[in-house]
């Protein structure tokens, strides 16, 4: 019994002895590739390295904006642009880009998004920004921001000139209702 226990134990010893071995051997490749990089000549002149640094600005700065399918394109072109006042006192500001045909940028206090056109099976404007979670409604009477991510609204009650002009109509003049809760049911 202690042969085999004694067995055991050298074997986990060399077991744990071969884990560091190997956990080690991959900084040691790394600071071979360091001293291979050192000892490299440096054959970069200054234009050489200002062109690459002037070029990995601007493709950090520009990014890359996958294209919109004509639908999305006809989304965009009803887009309200300006300043938008909120309710609550509050406002944002909707600009298309124009180096990025269909894309907005939304600025209001303390945010500032990417948005671009969603398809919707209401035909509501819906306008996403993927990466912050955030979403803008456009609908014929108002406009409203919300923060998906953690569900709120961030702007509600925002309205372009022709969006006030709506609801001042739909006030004058309302829509139909939808469902008649008091009518008479039709007997046959």
């Amino acid at each position: 019994m202690r042969r085999l226990m004694s067995l055991v134990l050298f074997f986990l010893l060399g077991l744990m002895g071969l884990t560091l071995a190997l956990a080690q051997e991959p900084n040691a490749h790394q600071a071979g590739t360091k001293k291979e990089s050192k000892a490299q000549p440096k054959a970069q002149t200054k234009s050489a390295k200002a062109s690459t640094t002037a070029e990995s600005s601007k493709n950090a700065s520009k990014p890359q904006e996958p294209p919109l399918a004509p639908q999305e394109m006809s989304i965009a072109e009803r887009v309200h642009v300006g300043h938008l006042p909120c309710e609550l006192g509050a406002s944002v500001r909707m600009t298309a880009d124009a180096n990025a045909p269909g894309y907005f940028n939304l600025q209001g206090k303390g945010y500032k998004y990417r948005m671009r056109p969603v398809a919707t099976s209401t035909g509501a404007i819906r306008l996403e920004d993927e990466k912050a979670g955030a979403v803008w409604l456009q609908l014929a009477n108002k406009s409203m921001l919300m923060d998906q991510k953690n569900g709120r609204r961030l702007a509600d009650e925002c309205a372009h000139p022709d969006q006030v002009a709506f609801a001042n109509d739909m006030k004058v003049n309302p829509p139909p209702a939808l469902i008649e809760v008091n009518t008479p049911s039709v007997q046959r």
